[in-house]
C-alpha cells in the first residue's frame, strides 16, 4: 500500500467533516426559525484494506464518509405571542397544511398561521391548515334539550378540509327550555277569587284584547326573562303567579300559574268548530300559553299541574274544557308552543313543525309513559282524571288533591315558598339566543377552533388535523419549515390533538428552534478540529513523497 492511500483517506476526512461543519452551519442559521428541527450527523469508516503481516492478514482503514444525517425532533421551548392562531405542538406531531388547488400536502411544526383575505388559515407559503368541520348535536325541547349552562356537544364531520371562516355570523336559535325558580311569599294573601274555579281565578281575570291584559292587582308575584324564536328575535316570557284561597287543603298550599307572552305576538292558530280555523291574537285568550297550580307542602314543592289548549280548542277559548293537560318533553317537563312567527301547523306541541319550549320550575316527571287514563306522564292516583281543566275543580272540591306528574322528582334547585319577607325570583335562564357576529377566535389545547360572538355564543368551528408517521426521521425537508411524505416515512397517521398520542396545541404560542447554541460550538471546534487533523495527513503524505522523489537526485 502506497503513500497516495493516505491521501486519499485525508481527503475523505476533509470532505466528511466540511460536510458536518456544512450542517452544523445550517443548524446555528435556523437558531431563530420557528418550528427549525436541527440535524445531528454521524460517520462511518470505508471498507478496511486487507495486508499480510507476521501475524497474519490484518485491515488498514481507507478512510472515513457519511452514515446519516438525522433530524432531531426534540421539543423546542415555547414563546408567547398576541396571536390566537400561533399554535404550538406539546408533544409528537405535525400541522398539516396543503397546497391550494392540488393534492400536495406537507406537515410543520411552524404554527405561525393567519387569516387570508378568503378566510382561509394558512402558513407563510399560503398553504391552507387542515381540520375537521365541527358540527353540534342537535336538540328540541321535545327530547329534553339542554340548558344554556350546559355544554353543546359537537362531533368532527368528513374528511380533513381547508379550515375556512367565511360565516362570520352566528345563526340564531330558538328557545326550547326555560329554567324560572322563585321563591312565593307564604304571607301572600289571594289576589283573584273564584268560588267556582278557584284555581284558575287568575286566568279568568286574564284579558288578552286589553292594553294591560293582567292588572297588578289580580296577581301576587310575577318574572319574565327574554326568548328567541327562530329568526332571532326577542320575546317576553312572563309568568304570574297568585296563591289559591282554599279551605280543604290541609297543611299544603297552592298557587295558580300562568305563563304568558304579550298577546299580540301570540302566533298560534287552532281548529274551532266545524274545523273553523281560529287565530288566537286579537281574542280574550291571546298570550296564555300555559296554566296550572304548584302544590307546596311545608314550603317545600311537591306537585305540579299544567295545562295547555287542546288542538280543536279554538273556539270558547277561556272555557276551561278547552285545556286540557299539557303534553310532556321526554325530560318530564311541561311544554308550551308560542309560535311566534306564525308558521302554519305550528301551533301545537306533536307538530313536527313546531318549537315548543319546556318550562321547568324545577320539578318534572320522571315516568313519562301513558296511565291507564292514557294522559302521558300524569298521575291519577285519585279518583278519574279528566283530561281537560274543567274538572279540576269539582276534583279539588271533593278531596282538595290537585294533579301531579307521574312519579315527580324535585330537583335541588326548585321552586319555594318560604317565609323570606317577600317573594323573589332565585334563578332563571334560557338557552335561545339571536343572531351574532364573529369577534374573536381561540384554540383550545386538544386543537378545537372555536369562535366568540357578539351574541354570547362560543361556538366549534373546526378540529385542527394533527399528523404522525411510524418513522418521522424518514420524511424530506421541502424547506420554509416544511417536510413531505416519503416511502421511508410510513403514510401519514392523522388524528386530533390530544388522541392517538398526538400532542396538544397550545395557542398564542410558537415553537422555537430546538436548536442548542452551546452544543452546536462545541461540535463545531471538534470538527474543526478533525478538519485541520486531515490536513496535517495530507501535508504530512505529500512531504514524505517530495522526500522519495528527491532520492532520484
Amino acid at each position: 500500500m502506497s503513500l497516495t492511500s493516505s491521501l486519499y483517506s485525508g481527503i475523505s476526512g476533509l470532505q466528511a467533516h466540511s460536510q458536518k461543519i456544512t450542517v452544523i452551519g445550517n443548524n446555528l442559521a435556523n437558531v431563530s426559525t420557528v418550528g427549525f428541527k436541527g440535524a445531528n450527523m454521524y460517520f462511518e469508516d470505508l471498507i478496511s484494506q486487507d495486508v499480510n503481516t507476521s501475524a497474519g492478514v490484518a485491515q488498514v482503514g481507507r478512510g472515513v464518509r457519511v452514515a446519516a444525517i438525522y433530524t432531531d425532533f426534540a421539543q423546542g421551548a415555547f414563546e408567547t405571542t398576541s396571536e390566537a392562531t400561533d399554535m404550538a405542538i406539546g408533544g409528537n406531531g405535525f400541522f398539516t397544511v396543503k397546497v391550494p388547488n392540488s393534492e400536495n400536502e406537507y406537515y410543520t411544526r411552524a404554527g405561525n398561521f393567519r387569516f387570508d383575505n378568503s378566510g382561509y388559515l394558512v402558513e407563510p407559503h399560503g398553504y391552507r391548515v387542515q381540520g375537521w368541520a365541527m358540527q353540534r348535536a342537535s336538540t328540541s325541547a321535545a327530547s329534553g334539550s339542554s340548558s344554556s349552562n350546559d355544554t353543546p356537544e359537537y362531533s368532527i364531520v368528513g374528511s380533513p378540509t381547508d379550515i375556512r371562516v367565511n360565516n362570520f355570523q352566528s345563526p340564531p336559535e330558538a328557545t326550547s327550555k326555560v329554567s324560572m325558580i322563585t321563591n312565593l311569599d307564604p304571607n301572600q294573601t289571594s289576589r283573584s277569587n273564584s268560588d267556582t274555579n278557584p284555581y284558575f281565578a287568575m286566568f279568568n281575570n286574564w284579558r288578552g284584547t286589553a292594553t294591560t291584559p293582567l292588572d297588578s292587582a289580580s296577581y301576587g308575584y310575577s318574572s319574565t326573562l327574554k326568548v328567541y324564536d327562530e329568526v332571532g328575535a326577542s320575546h317576553n316570557l312572563t309568568v304570574y303567579f297568585d296563591q289559591v284561597r282554599m279551605s280543604n287543603a290541609g297543611s299544603d298550599t297552592v298557587w295558580e300559574y300562568i305563563v304568558t307572552c304579550p298577546p299580540s305576538e301570540d302566533g298560534r292558530t287552532l281548529s274551532g268548530a266545524n274545523g273553523v280555523q281560529t287565530v288566537l291574537n286579537g281574542t280574550s285568550a291571546a298570550g296564555v300559553l300555559m296554566i296550572g297550580t304548584m302544590t307546596f307542602r311545608a314550603g317545600q314543592l311537591v306537585g305540579q299541574s299544567a295545562y295547555t289548549l287542546k288542538s280543536n280548542g279554538g273556539g270558547a277559548l277561556k272555557d276551561l274544557s278547552a285545556w286540557k293537560l299539557a303534553d310532556l318533553s321526554t325530560a318530564g317537563y311541561p311544554l308550551v308552543t308560542p309560535n311566534f312567527i306564525q308558521a302554519s301547523g305550528a301551533s301545537l306541541a306533536t307538530s313536527t313543525t313546531a318549537h315548543p319550549i319546556s318550562i321547568d320550575f324545577g320539578i318534572r316527571a320522571t315516568d313519562t309513559t301513558s296511565n291507564g287514563a292514557g294522559i302521558l306522564g300524569w298521575s291519577v292516583a285519585r279518583g278519574t282524571l279528566s283530561e281537560n281543566a274543567a274538572a279540576l275543580g269539582t276534583l279539588i272540591s271533593n278531596s282538595g288533591w290537585v294533579p301531579n306528574f307521574k312519579t315527580p322528582v324535585v330537583d335541588a334547585l326548585s321552586t319555594q315558598s318560604y317565609d323570606t319577607g317577600g317573594s323573589s325570583t332565585l334563578y332563571q335562564s334560557q338557552n335561545g339566543y339571536t343572531a351574532g357576529y364573529l369577534q374573536s377566535v381561540s384554540v383550545s389545547r386538544d386543537g378545537i377552533l372555536t369562535g366568540t360572538y357578539s351574541n354570547g355564543q362560543v361556538l366549534d368551528l373546526f378540529s385542527l388535523t394533527l399528523t404522525s408517521f411510524t418513522n418521522q426521521w424518514g420524511l424530506r425537508r421541502e424547506g420554509g419549515n416544511l417536510f413531505s411524505q416519503t416511502r421511508e416515512s410510513g403514510p401519514a397517521l392523522t388524528g386530533q390533538a390530544n388522541s392517538a398520542g398526538k400532542g396538544s396545541v397550545s395557542s398564542n404560542s410558537l415553537e422555537s428552534s430546538n436548536v442548542d447554541m452551546g452544543t452546536e460550538f462545541v461540535t463545531l471546534i471538534t470538527a474543526q478540529r478533525g478538519f485541520q487533523a486531515n490536513t496535517k495527513v495530507i501535508t504530512t503524505a505529500d512531504s514524505l513523497l517530495g522526500e522519495i522523489i528527491a532520492m532520484k537526485r
